[in-house]
């Protein structure tokens, strides 16, 4: 399609925009995922713990306690409170990462183009819109260059339209109709470029029209969800189960039956893992908000669980581990180098090569190696490189997979034409009408340029008349130009995070678009090993059998087409293995969305890329992503080692609320025991574990098999065990305690053994190493829970209305010390079975 080049649009002023900004409101729809704090609050209060909270506090109203019952209610109250924090702590993790996943705009202001969050956009602005990008808001067409939008979004209809510039004033149409020259808030450039002008934003455009919701984060319900559902599901069954068999064991006893509700009551509070859920949104969520602080945009939770499964980074070279600042390092025509440096003018004929470049270039685009070519014409040519006057671009040639280059179509004002090209010196010497041997001595010259790790691309030129032009720029006849070799240095952090990865047991697999010997170079540089470089043209004769054989021994994939990136990936985890991809560009999407990780690049991704990812680098680093992967371990860790502590600690005290009752003792527990115990294990579970550093050796382990369970059959067992020892020593005190006192002081002991040996369980569960390890390990957040635990269980205890209330006396500080050395017995036996397992493994 064609494109007049106009002159560069004013765009608003900042005062105008801002202006406009405030009477009509920012461009975005009404966000219908954020949770508010009455939902929240409503949510909580159908959970059973919550239910089965009032239902004891209507219980012993019923038995004319007013205290109890107030005291239950107003723990109702304090645990909802609890919740709304966590919640709200969670929800406002989410909307951060909302905010930091919504467009950005390259816009017209004050004269100059800048990038804007798409909220701030307003009618009249002037935005550009390339390949890749997500429409921000209703428009009319000013300019428009092979620009291609996919609207099915609105119309339902996936192919994408080919769309036209228009003057101002041209009527408005409907979505999906080609040609046309208006583009749609929320619909996707696929191919070209253009210029538009905002007619609409936010509910006034087209898709706001429809009540259609954009912008919102929703996370799916990944594995570890319906895992861990189904876990709670079966425990709270048994609970149920086995409660009510209480209550009738009770009352067949002769026992009265409101009692017998409340021992039930109880059971089914120790029972219930309701803090799971809370682990699942919790863990998550503060964990991407993390990530986000580290330059790492989580766009859907459910790929932090397979972070940590990661085996094979499937990587681009420019700017992930080059800098992305491209510089021209050399010029090369006619077998003479030019090496420009500042201040030391520069031959005629490596002007003319540099001239020609930049015809073949955007003067708006923000790929890095054009910017490098404006920088240096900017110096070097007597006009800086501008377009002579009365010249205009009137046709361009995209890049394509099967054309890696670039063609402008030039008017030159009096009835001439011009074309220039620049791309991959092989695909701009096959488009050349000349000789062998220069053709060679080109090639030949591209090869030792890239062997020394440049990027390097050829110029070429033809004449051109009017239109209308040939399908394939071929035709033009094209006269080999020269090279133009760019240097994009290493990012310094590489070799580091290279050799983290490898110890992390991680394979490292370079994908680029560059000529083998720049790949190879760079890789050497980064430490990626001495593998072999498999070439796209090399993928192209090879079926998936034979290509996931052949990727066994490959560091580098060169030449790659963005199609081939989807083969990679497929064949890779044809072998077994968990692949985390890193793309930019509407290409990449199809293997970005295979990969079991998507990464996308936050500064010089496209939109289409971005939402077809699970991560986003916003500043495009590859050390970025590493920190991520050690994230992703810590979290899964952490998240396991929470739950596994919620385990191990209801099952003392499920075993304390039952064996006093079936052993003719005393009932230790009643549910506003229970109550008391949840104030420690909630936020235990859910600021404790969240806040815990990774284990000292995270990043020497290899990656865990995707298929392992978050609490699987031998985590479950192992909090079992850990529960059923804690569970045996307050057995023993237990009953020891009602042999030497009163039924008060000896439930004051086992209640205050229960609380003790809860700390030690937390403290066993933080890290894998031994206790004195783990004390070093700083948690603020540990230390804070016990001095609170230890508080309130001397409140408890010492303060006779609390006391008198839950049952308890203050016993003798020799009794209270006999609790303690039962905590610090079930502390030595958890830290012997860690050993044993260690030994083992």
């Amino acid at each position: 399609m064609e494109a007049d080049a106009a002159a560069a649009p004013e765009g608003l002023s900042s005062e105008d925009a801002a202006r406009r900004l405030a009477r009509d409101g920012p461009n975005r729809l009404p966000d219908a995922g954020r949770r508010r704090w009455r939902r929240i609050a409503a949510d909580a209060a159908r959970e059973p713990m919550y239910l089965l909270l009032a239902g004891a506090a209507v219980l012993y109203l019923l038995l004319g306690e007013p205290r109890e019952g107030a005291f239950l209610l107003g723990m109702v109250c304090l645990m909802l409170c609890m919740t709304l924090f966590q919640e709200g702590r969670t929800e406002r993790a989410l909307q951060a990462l909302r905010d930091l996943s919504s467009p950005n705009a390259l816009v017209w202001r004050d004269g100059r183009v800048q990038r804007v969050p798409a909220t701030a956009l307003v009618e009249g602005d002037v935005v550009e819109l390339g390949e890749g990008d997500r429409v921000p808001a209703d428009g009319l067409l000013l300019s428009a260059a092979g620009l291609l939008v996919d609207e099915s979004l609105l119309t339902g209809e996936s192919v994408p339209v080919g769309k036209l510039a228009a003057p101002q004033g041209s009527a408005p149409a409907a979505p999906g109709g080609a040609d046309l020259p208006w583009v749609y808030s929320g619909t996707l450039v696929v191919q070209g470029h253009g210029l538009a002008r905002i007619s609409a934003t936010g509910i006034r455009s087209e898709i706001g029209r429809i009540g259609a919701a954009l912008g919102h984060i929703e996370p799916p319900r990944g594995r570890l969800q319906r895992e861990t559902t189904l876990l709670a599901r079966r425990f709270a069954l048994l609970g149920a189960v086995v409660s009510l068999s209480l209550v009738l064991l009770l009352v067949a006893r002769g026992g009265d039956w409101l009692q017998a509700l409340l021992a039930g009551i109880a059971l089914s509070m120790s029972m219930l893992p309701e803090e799971f859920p809370v682990i699942l949104t919790v863990f998550p969520a503060i964990g991407a908000w993390r990530l986000a602080r580290q330059q790492v945009l989580t766009r859907r939770l459910a790929a932090i669980e397979i972070l940590g499964s990661t085996s094979v980074l499937c990587v681009d070279k420019t700017g992930t581990l080059t800098e992305n600042r491209m510089a021209v390092a050399a010029l090369w025509r006619d077998g003479v180098p030019h090496e420009p440096v500042a201040g030391v003018p520069m031959p005629a004929l490596h002007r003319e090569l540099l001239a020609y470049a930049l015809r073949a270039s955007r003067e708006l685009g923000s790929d890095p190696m054009e910017a490098a070519f404006w920088r240096l014409a900017a110096n070097a040519l007597p006009d800086g490189g501008a377009t002579p006057r009365g010249w205009s671009l009137v046709h361009e040639y995209g890049l394509t997979p099967q054309r890696p280059a670039l063609v402008h179509i030039w008017d030159r004002g009096d009835g001439t034409g011009l074309a220039a090209a620049k791309g991959a010196p092989e695909a701009i010497a096959a488009m050349c009408r000349t000789d062998e041997a220069r053709r060679n001595a080109v090639l030949g010259a591209a090869a030792r340029m890239a062997g020394a790790g440049l990027r390097v691309l050829a110029v070429a030129r033809a004449p051109a008349g009017g239109g209308p032009w040939p399908d394939d720029p071929a035709g033009f006849g094209f006269e080999l130009l020269g090279l133009a070799a760019l240097a994009d240095p290493l990012r310094q952090d590489i070799p580091d995070a290279v050799a983290a990865c490898r110890e992390a047991g991680l394979r490292i697999v370079m994908i680029t678009g560059d000529h083998p010997q720049t790949a190879s170079a760079i890789a050497r540089q980064a430490g990626l090993g001495g593998g072999e470089v498999l070439t796209g043209a090399q993928i192209e004769s090879l079926d998936g059998e034979a290509l996931a054989r052949r990727l066994d021994g490959v560091d580098v994939c060169a030449r790659i087409a963005p199609q081939q990136k989807l083969r990679i990936v497929q064949a890779l985890q044809r072998n077994g293995a968990v692949v985390a991809m890193t793309g930019d560009g509407v290409n990449d999407a199809p293997a970005l969305r295979a990969a079991n990780v998507g990464v996308a690049m936050g500064r010089r991704g496209t939109d289409v890329a971005r939402e077809a990812a699970e991560l986003t680098l916003l500043d495009d680093r590859f050390a970025s992503l590493v920190e991520a992967i050690a994230s992703g371990r810590r979290i899964f860790g952490n998240m396991r080692k929470s739950m596994c502590y919620v385990m191990a600690m209801h099952v003392p005290i499920a075993g304390m609320a039952l064996l006093p009752v079936l052993l003719g003792w005393p009932v230790l527990l009643y549910p506003l025991h229970i109550v008391f115990l949840e104030l420690v294990i909630d936020p235990a579970c859910s600021l404790a574990f969240e806040n815990e550093p990774a284990e000292p050796d995270m990043m020497r382990r290899p990656p865990r098999a995707l298929d392992d369970a978050l609490f699987g059959r031998e985590a479950i067992l192992g909090a079992v065990a850990q529960g059923t020892w804690v569970l045996a020593l307050l057995t023993l005190l237990y009953a020891w305690a009602l042999s030497q006192l009163p039924e008060a002081e000896a439930r004051a002991v086992a209640f205050a053994g229960l609380i003790l040996c809860s700390l030690a369980l937390l403290l066993s569960n933080r890290q894998q190493g031994g206790v004195r390890g783990t004390l070093r390990t700083a948690n603020p957040v540990f230390w804070t829970i016990a001095g609170v635990a230890l508080l309130l269980l001397a409140l408890a205890v010492f303060t006779p209305p609390a006391a008198s209330m839950l049952l308890l006396a203050p016993p003798a500080p020799a009794m209270l010390g006999v609790a303690g050395l039962t905590a610090m017995l079930a502390l030595a036996g958890l830290e012997l079975r860690k050993l044993r397992l260690a030994r083992r493994r």
